[in-house]
């Protein structure tokens, strides 16, 4: 897919159809045709957009005859073989030339309908800088958005362990786990790209850019220590979860084996008493009353004794 939007002069985001001088092309899922018109028209590397589409390719920033390239990770929410939602990431690439900004990824994210409902402050198609530290401050933005929801889940399936003797839990916790794997590993990479950005001057950045660059590495590195946080305490949850299931089940087995005990005395005098041999008070007309009288002490002294004992 091929977007073009521009901003006009009153402060409205219009999508257009050719590509000009100031316009945002955005791509996601290209086709070859799509990523050739790009590539002819905004005079770009085409190797370049096509590293953006590679989803195992590693953040980084590279400037090259006054084009910047910028290449970070942004997360988004997948389902997996059991319906579970798993948090994963993908790159997606910023391209800087001196008259357009292009974004490529290969699939299209609500980070991005932010900036088609022009629901950013102070965002002009033009002002290709500001742009790109603000797609990269929404993109941390997402992280600790979906960080926390990570935490909620996680407190939900902690209540959910107690009674439960089943693996969709631990299913569940391991589809949180694998997120907060890919969370921590690409927010540490994109930090990278970010500090090399202040450190080397690869744009051209006002004061307030250097701000908002400087709010942009803050929300990194804050969502960075929430995804290790987050980890190491999903990882103690995960070495204490086999020991409860463990638990829960022996805590039913000890239930049902002294139930078991319990109702096997009853079956023991019945059994005794459908002999056909002398047994004692056969030839009293209370013996059936006898009969059910000591199968109900004889369960009864049991249950106090496995009661007292804590066996349920």
């Amino acid at each position: 897919m091929l977007e073009i939007y521009k901003s006009t002069d009153s402060r409205v985001l219009e999508k257009v159809d050719t590509i000009s001088k100031g316009c945002w092309v955005n791509m996601y899922a290209p086709t070859a045709e799509e990523i050739s018109r790009v590539s002819n028209d905004a005079q770009v590397d085409i190797d370049i957009i096509k590293d953006a589409l590679d989803d195992e390719e590693r953040p980084r920033i590279e400037r090259d005859e006054g084009r910047v390239y910028i290449i970070v990770d942004f997360p988004y929410i997948v389902l997996d073989d059991s319906g579970l939602e798993v948090y994963e990431t993908i790159p997606i690439g910023i391209i800087q030339t001196n008259d357009h900004i292009i974004t490529v990824s290969l699939k299209d994210s609500p980070i991005i309908e932010e900036f088609r409902k022009n629901r950013v402050k102070e965002f002009f198609t033009f002002k290709k800088t500001r742009f790109a530290l603000q797609l990269l401050f929404v993109i941390s933005s997402y992280y600790l958005r979906y960080l926390k929801q990570i935490n909620k889940k996680t407190a939900d399936i902690e209540r959910q362990v107690h009674q439960s003797l089943k693996n969709k839990e631990l299913y569940a916790f391991l589809s949180l786990e694998k997120s907060l794997v890919y969370f921590t590993t690409s927010l540490k990479s994109n930090k990278v790209v970010l500090d090399k950005i202040l450190r080397f001057n690869y744009v051209k950045m006002y004061e307030e850019d250097k701000d908002l660059l400087e709010d942009v590495i803050i929300e990194k590195t804050q969502a960075i220590e929430m995804a290790e946080t987050y980890h190491t305490i999903l990882t103690g949850m995960m070495n204490g979860f086999a020991s409860i299931i463990s638990n829960n089940l022996n805590i039913v087995m000890k239930f049902l084996t002294s139930i078991t005990i319990i109702l096997s005395f009853p079956t023991m005098v019945f059994s005794l008493y459908g002999m056909n041999v002398n047994i004692p008070f056969q030839h009293s007309p209370h013996a059936f009353l006898i009969t059910l009288l000591l199968c109900g002490l004889l369960s009864a002294v049991t249950a106090t004794i496995f009661w007292k004992k804590r066996y349920f």
